[in-house]
């Protein structure tokens, strides 16, 4: 199991105490504040000084006098296991490196160590915590979880009988430095995978912190110490006013005494990855009180050292509202991106006749809308056929629009229709996802009704009149003036006739609440004069940007016009 038996950080320290609720922007502390030597977490103003002695420079003969005065060392237990020495100890007991001698292995054995003044109830619970350990560990089959072999019962005491990873916790690893954003996300994947193993079998770890994750040789990572897991359909062992687990680890709900799940073991991933990569642990404080009001209401600066997914991982587990977490599956997508090794991209651009690089400035596609067309550009851009096009897939719907709006588009299931604005005259429609994330609307300027000729002449020129507009702040949809919005429109094609796109970066225009958002965005005018335009809306940064990218790309793809 875990280097120290499974004893959490703090735990002598008192725990009752009121609670507030989780409070948008209390900042955490400062990252790189001073602090003295010998800290575990560099750079982490709350973590206890520790002193490592490293093992060579103890004599050996002085090793093996301490080996000969460690008591119960050569102790034989159940008649099977031979005791050879201590690998770690903590609140909850003592693991031992032993020796199976009716197979002749090593082994590892978990020994109870219940204090005896404890109230009988209380060493009950403990010993019970201990028979769900190896219930919870046996049940799962998956390489980044321990082994269970044998429960060996002792004096009415169960002893857990696991095999024996050799290496050292990532606790201990993480007092040498911290890890980079790839190795950082291997090691995130293998824990992620033994959550996904427990949480289908109905198991919640409920402990998952850096002593509680194994490296072992070959790059074998274990999460271990399943013994404060709670398994689906059992009584909770947790005392009334009393909680389990390390304090700095747990997330917000179960802090609050609300019904843990999945997502809860996830957030304490989240902030094993965030100390992992950073050098602080984000939550940690003084005592157990301010540790638990930290993780309540304090904001952690920022990730700086990871980068790219895994920040936005990070970023995402680290929701103080488990509901808006993401699940499993999104986690393991960035964490496989972070985990990837860097690739080099070459710039292939376009040439001109005569060999040379070609590059069209805003003057160039200014002219392209008043009519002046460069012949090699079009040439390109409609051999490509339609860049779109692609299928349905099987969880998305065509939905027919209205009638002025001419049109219908593909729509992922569970998406709903928004309603209209009262003041609009129908030309345009709108569907959006139940959390309001991602959004595809779809509008049309009638030629006919157009009685004072403001439709462009072309779609391009729609594009640069929207983009001039947004840049400018006179534009609606929520587009803050600033910062300023980013993007530039091009020319694209649609069914094979000439169009323009554009994908705008930019800050919705809430005060309170300013976040970043993205928006790809289709023009194509008619041959009867109608301009049609399709919007696709998602978040400009984190787990569901990549997401909206491909609604985008689908939803673009099955914009089905009834009128070309």
């Amino acid at each position: 199991m875990n280097s120290n038996g499974g004893a959490p950080y703090g735990s002598n320290e008192p725990t009752s105490f009121d609670l507030q609720p989780p409070q948008p922007g209390v900042p955490g502390p400062p990252p790189g504040a001073p602090q003295p030597a010998g800290v575990p977490y560099p750079g982490n103003p709350y973590a206890a000084p520790t002193q490592v002695v490293p093992e060579q420079q103890v004599p050996q003969t002085q090793q093996m006098q301490q080996m000969q005065q460690e008591p119960g060392i050569g102790r034989l237990i159940v008649g099977r296991y031979r005791l050879l020495g201590k690998l770690g100890h903590g609140g909850m007991g003592t693991v031992w490196r032993a020796k199976d001698e009716t197979v002749d292995r090593e082994v590892a054995v978990k020994e109870p160590r219940v204090p005896d003044h404890l109230p009988e109830r209380e060493r009950s619970n403990a010993f019970e915590r201990m028979r769900r350990e190896a219930r919870a560990a046996a049940r799962l089959d998956h390489p980044a979880v321990v082994n269970v072999h044998d429960v060996a019962v002792v004096d009415g005491q169960p002893w857990i009988v696991m095999e024996l990873v050799q290496g050292r916790s990532l606790g201990a690893a993480l007092r040498e430095g911290t890890l980079g954003v790839r190795e950082a996300a291997k090691i995130g994947l293998d824990v992620l995978g033994a959550l996904e193993a427990a949480h289908a079998a109905g198991i919640l770890h409920r402990d998952v912190k850096p002593d509680n994750v194994l490296l072992g040789p070959h790059g074998r990572v274990v999460l271990t110490d399943f013994g404060i897991a709670q398994i689906e359909g059992e009584t909770n062992l947790t005392d009334t006013g009393g909680f389990v687990g390390s304090p700095e680890f747990i997330a917000p709900e179960r802090v609050l005494g609300q019904r843990p799940g999945p997502a809860s073991d996830l957030w304490s991933l989240g902030v094993v990855l965030y100390a992992a990569t950073e050098g602080i642990s984000p939550f940690r404080r003084t005592n157990t009180p301010a540790t638990l009001q930290s993780v309540l209401n304090a904001t952690p600066a920022a990730p700086n050292a990871a980068k790219g997914p895994l920040a936005d991982a990070i970023n995402a587990l680290l929701n103080k509202d488990p509901a808006r977490r993401p699940n499993a599956a999104q986690i393991r997508q960035l964490l496989e991106k972070a985990a990837q090794p860097p690739q080099e991209t070459k710039l292939v651009q376009p040439a001109s006749p005569g060999g040379k690089s070609v590059r069209i400035g805003r003057k160039g596609w200014i002219g392209i809308a008043a009519g002046l067309v460069v012949a090699t550009a079009v040439t390109g851009f409609l051999a490509m056929g339609n860049p779109f096009a692609g299928p349905l897939p099987d969880d998305w719907k065509q939905q027919t629009l209205s009638g002025k709006v001419g049109a219908s588009v593909g729509v992922p299931a569970g998406f709903v229709k928004d309603k209209p604005d009262t003041n609009a005259d129908g030309t345009y429609e709108s569907y959006s996802d139940p959390s309001g994330q991602v959004s595809i609307t779809v509008d049309r300027d009638v030629k006919a009704d157009d009685t004072n000729n403001e439709i462009p002449d072309s779609a391009s020129a729609k594009a640069f009149e929207d983009w001039a507009a947004m840049k400018d702040g006179e534009y609606g949809w929520d587009i803050a003036e600033k910062p300023a919005p980013k993007g530039e429109p091009k020319e694209a094609t649609y069914k094979e006739k000439k169009a323009a796109e554009n994908t705008v970066v930019y800050t919705n225009t809430d005060t309170q609440n300013p976040r970043l958002r993205e928006a790809r965005i289709l023009y194509y005018k008619a041959g009867n004069g109608d301009m049609y335009r399709i919007w696709i809306d998602y978040p400009g940064k984190g787990i569901f940007t990549e997401e909206g990218r491909e609604i985008a790309k689908t939803a673009i793809a099955n914009l089905d016009i009834d009128k070309l």
